[in-house]
């Protein structure tokens, strides 16, 4: 790996573009490496687990109006859209926004954290729609997903955007970019200039995670994939974008980031250098934001050792800055304390999470969010009892570079009403890599066999478990054998309209 500095330059300064970091990126998708047997098999996991969370929210609002919106615009040879019939087809920037929406709505998907956050499961619906529309084969796919998961990883370790209140999308556009270059072969002049809108065109605010959520967090990425196919379309046309767009005077780090004192450090592998960053992300066992899974691994275990909840005085939890900041006491969001919330908010809120989870002693991607369960007077109880604190031990963990020493956990102390105190404290999530039972193929398969029970029938399930670990195999326009239909039947509209 190399790590590239990354500083704002006055306008009367010329910074060669090969200094640039768009072109350090452009440079390491269009470099052709070789594959790693590991990421390989991580790729076909990761589509595993997509297409689970995809299909188990194909009846959501959101979901259903963006498959609405993608079938006005069909196209004779385009993408896929998940649960419909694979002979209709749209343009692939629509199944994009449509994949997408549906992957990302339960937030249930993969996620990396460091400086930032990301779920880099998110570059797949647009790369495969892209992958399908032009043709393209199972290993051409396979490297557009090794690049986009490479430069969004080292991006989240370098930018923080959260700092800024910047959504973290802003990483996904260049990422998404960054992969179809790849996939499509394109010179590395043409992927830096996509790479330079994609991320022009993302830059949006993190309200859309903030206060009320709305299904506009499950859009957001879906939108980023979507604009980012546009970047590339429109820069294979001979159009050039905003530039440079990290380093430039009136740049995304001058304006809207660190400002023009700014220094940031990327990691890169070196041009030929395998590609093994999708190796350090890690998915999700609970739907529920990627911070409160040791938390929940951690209150099912804490369930056992309290005889009666009714006793539990109080409940603090020290973790780390960005948990306690995002989803703990610390965002001093009310929603996150509202029995009312949206199912949006209440998973980003380890308060109600953890309340559930210890009462439950289990945590489940429906029931755990139903109406009836937030307000539970039990659970309102046990939930407004929990404060979070930050401590900086672990912030470090949190932000330690060294992926298995890295942690996303917490402690808990729970003080009962007769002074006792019941202390436990977990680093990591059972499931992640480095857990006490990291997932493997058959983990991934389970949960796909579990969301997807009562939506597939054992013949279709079979049938895409066959096709996506055959993925290395699968030739050129064969690539829609990934995509899972369901009866008509089964698909539910929405009955208001739109412009299109």
């Amino acid at each position: 790996m190399i790590i590239h500095r990354v500083k704002v330059y006055p306008s009367k300064i010329h910074l060669p573009k090969k200094k640039q970091l768009a072109w350090k990126i452009a440079e390491i998708a269009s470099d052709n490496s070789k594959l790693n047997k590991k990421s390989v098999d991580m790729v076909i996991n990761r589509i595993i687990d997509n297409a689970s969370v995809a299909i188990a929210s194909l009846n959501r609002k959101a979901v259903i109006s963006s498959r609405e919106m993608a079938l006005k615009h069909t196209r004779n040879n385009g993408a896929t859209l998940f649960g419909v019939n694979s002979k209709i087809k749209v343009d692939c920037e629509w199944a994009a926004w449509s994949n997408g929406t549906a992957v990302r709505e339960l937030d249930f998907h993969d996620t990396f954290l460091a400086a930032d956050y990301s779920h880099p499961g998110d570059n797949i619906p647009p790369l495969l729609a892209v992958a399908q529309q032009k043709r393209l084969s199972g290993i051409s796919l396979i490297k557009g997903i090794l690049t986009a998961y490479e430069v969004q990883v080292n991006l989240v370790k370098g930018i923080c955007l959260h700092k800024h209140k910047i959504d973290h999308i802003a990483h996904l556009g260049p990422s998404v970019a960054a992969g179809i270059g790849t996939m499509l072969k394109l010179k590395t002049e043409t992927i830096y200039q996509a790479i330079q809108q994609a991320l022009h065109t993302t830059i949006s605010t993190r309200q859309s995670r903030k206060g009320e959520i709305s299904s506009w967090k499950a859009y957001a990425p879906a939108h980023a994939g979507k604009l980012a196919i546009e970047a590339v379309d429109r820069v294979m046309r001979g159009e050039g974008a905003p530039s440079p767009i990290y380093e430039g005077e009136d740049s995304v780090i001058a304006r809207i980031l660190d400002g023009k004192k700014a220094l940031y450090k990327v990691p890169l592998p070196k041009k030929g250098e395998t590609k093994k960053a999708i190796l350090e992300t890690y998915t999700k066992e609970y739907s529920a934001e990627y911070q409160s899974q040791a938390l929940i691994d951690l209150a099912k275990k804490l369930r056992k050792k309290i005889d009666n909840l009714n006793h539990i005085k109080k409940i603090d939890i020290y973790t780390s800055h960005h948990t306690h900041y995002v989803i703990g006491t610390g965002a001093n969001d009310p929603q996150k304390m509202d029995p009312n919330a949206s199912r949006e908010t209440l998973d980003h809120s380890i308060m109600y999470i953890f309340a559930v989870a210890l009462e439950d002693g289990d945590w489940h991607h429906i029931r755990s969010y139903s109406k009836s369960r937030a307000k539970r007077k039990s659970t309102l109880k046990i939930w407004r009892s929990i404060k979070t604190h930050e401590d900086k031990k672990w912030t470090n963990k949190y932000h330690n570079p060294n992926p298995k020493k890295k942690s996303f956990g917490a402690k808990v102390v729970i003080t009962l009403k007769n002074g006792k105190k019941i202390t436990q404290q977990q680093e990591k999530a059972d499931a992640h890599p480095y857990g006490s039972r990291p997932f493997k193929r058959e983990n991934y398969i389970n949960k796909f066999l579990t969301l997807t029970e009562n939506i597939l029938n054992k013949k279709q399930s079979a049938g895409f478990l066959k096709n996506v670990q055959n993925l290395k195999k699968l030739k050129s326009g064969q690539l829609n054998k990934l995509n899972i239909e369901i009866k008509r039947s089964k698909i539910k509209k929405n009955l208001k309209k739109g412009i299109f």
